[in-house]
């Protein structure tokens, strides 16, 4: 049975244009878009399970967002060029599917080394790299390593007995922080010891065959008396049978040896030249917003999401048209600096950007007021944040998760904040996307995030999974709407589409850690509107608010 009811809770009732300054003062309404419907029978197509985001729940019984429809519903509209900041990695703007959606700063000259704009950043054309470098990676620490590096030297190997008086609130934080720090990083140091454990076995088997290379039938026919080197024996053996050979343990190694999330003595900064503790120290950074090609790929996936070129018969289809790219390089391989963060928010509010995606976060924060003043100079001049909600599976109502707009996660300081969870291919149970965080308060609605077809570097496309995907899904929404609907403000942008998403009454899996069991609950608890978002319904509700009253 199928049961899908756009109609307003809230009346409109008059249907003469309105001014803009009238519009933004309109509340926005809730539509009622209820579906009941029986989950898709049959494989996906490929081609389908490509652009599944894009599906309609109702046509083709997969929980998209209805995108198809609603481009149909904007022919004869004309859309107003809009730009987009992207917050994230290096962004490949030369991608085939990307190029052509590129932002350039119309106030600077390229390559003459002059801020001809007076903005602060020289010769930003295409954005602001604020990480440094220029085509290299951006390994950086977790900010909890940061912490506890920086109290080591205060507290490190001591006890209560040994802190005075004045320092024991100091040491007693200290000690969360640490057992924090220990928490996340005692599965890398095992991953590490584990492969270091694996070299060794490969190393002790080469010398007992003398020589470099040997298959699984020599390993099967090696027989001795050696407990240990038969131990090493059945250990490659096992990961051989499994497809894995020398070689790509030896790529794996390499690309975990680059992992500085938890060196508490690898400065990230060194090749920035900046005091990450000073707001106030901005001369820094470079336009180099690409980054490395071969380690950054994150920034450039998301991109393609929202604004992919579409319909020129390559790649994909990104959610919106009418929309340049503004790319601002902030993020690491590791957790991103508030400083970073709190600029990146002002420069792209500063050079225009009506939307803002911002897929990525962190559990802690010390310089979190530097981003939500950031956070309320872009709500001052009208500017969206779409901000991924995280893949910790944890409830942010109570867990910390950063940056978000409100510092006690009840009241919110700013109403111009989306924040995203994930959503999964599987109109069933198994909804949520079991990696994402979830509140009912603090998470406003759901998007699709699993297995997200999009470009990566090198004019290549993969398909990756995260609220990092789900953002940038809703963030292509919003930038349709402030394309076709320039009239309405950020605030109500945000609430259209919270308010026209399709609710779904029924019963789901709590995002869980894997091992755990798992706990059925109403789709409802896991956000504050219960809904998913859906391009169709909200470009109908903002139709609606400018061309009738």
């Amino acid at each position: 049975m199928r049961i899908f009811k756009p109609m307003f809770v809230a009346v409109l009732a008059t249907v003469t244009l309105v001014s803009c300054g009238s519009i933004k003062n309109l509340e926005v309404p809730t539509m009622d878009t209820t579906v009941t419907i029986e989950p898709k029978k049959g494989a996906i197509s490929e081609e389908q399970f490509n652009q599944w985001a894009h599906a309609d729940l109702v046509t083709d019984t997969i929980p998209g967002m209805s995108l198809d429809k609603a481009y149909k519903f904007l022919e004869g509209k004309t859309g107003t060029p809009i730009v987009v900041a992207v917050i994230d990695s290096g962004i490949d703007i030369e991608h085939e599917d990307l190029k052509d959606e590129v932002w350039t700063n119309p106030k600077e000259i390229a390559g003459n080394k002059i801020d001809d704009d007076k903005n602060g950043y020289v010769d930003d054309i295409h954005g602001w790299n604020f990480l440094g470098g220029n085509g290299v990676a951006a390994p950086e620490q977790l900010e909890i390593t940061r912490i506890v590096a920086k109290l080591n030297p205060r507290f490190k190997g001591k006890t209560i007995d040994d802190i005075s008086d004045d320092e024991k609130v100091e040491f007693e934080k200290y000690q969360k922080y640490l057992k924090a720090y220990e928490a996340s990083s005692s599965k890398h140091f095992k991953t590490m010891n584990r492969l270091v454990q694996i070299g060794e076995n490969f190393a002790a088997i080469k010398k007992f065959l003398g020589k470099d290379n040997f298959t699984i039938e020599d390993l099967q026919a090696i027989k001795t008396e050696e407990q240990k080197l038969q131990a090493q024996i059945d250990d490659i053996l096992g990961l051989m049978l499994r497809g894995l050979d020398e070689k790509a343990y030896l790529e794996y190694y390499e690309t975990q040896k680059k992992n500085k999330n938890y060196d508490f003595d690898f400065d990230g900064r060194a090749i920035v030249g900046d005091n990450p503790t000073d707001i106030n120290d901005t001369n820094y950074g470079n336009p180099y917003v690409i980054g490395s090609v071969e380690d950054e790929s994150h920034g450039t996936h998301v991109s393609g999401i929202i604004l992919a070129t579409r319909n020129n018969g390559i790649g994909m289809n990104g959610v919106a048209t009418n929309v340049k790219l503004m790319s601002v390089r902030a993020v690491p391989d590791g957790d991103e600096r508030d400083k970073d963060v709190a600029l990146a928010i002002r420069y792209a509010v500063d050079n225009g950007a009506k939307v803002i995606n911002m897929s990525f976060g962190k559990s802690f924060s010390p310089y979190r007021n530097w981003v939500f003043d950031a956070i309320k100079y872009a709500e001052k001049h009208d500017v969206l944040l779409v901000h991924a909600a995280g893949n910790d599976n944890k409830d942010i109502d109570v867990k910390d998760n950063w940056p978000n707009d409100s510092s006690d996660k009840i009241n919110e300081f700013a109403d111009n904040v989306l924040t995203v969870g994930a959503i999964s291919v599987n109109y069933n149970e198994k909804l949520p996307a079991t990696f994402s965080n979830y509140g009912q308060k603090n998470v406003d609605i759901f998007a699709p995030g699993v297995q997200i077809y999009s470009t990566i570097p090198q004019n290549n496309y993969a398909k990756y999974s995260g609220t990092s995907m789900a953002s940038p899904e809703t963030a292509g929404i919003a930038a349709l709407i402030r394309s076709y609907y320039p009239q309405l403000s950020a605030s109500q942008v945000k609430h259209i589409i919270m308010n026209s998403g399709t609710k779904l009454n029924m019963k789901v899996f709590k995002p869980t850690s894997r091992g755990q069991e798992p706990e059925l609950v109403d789709f409802s608890t896991l956000s504050v509107t219960g809904r998913i978002v859906n391009a169709y319904n909200a470009l109908v509700l903002a139709d609606r608010m400018v061309n009738k009253r």
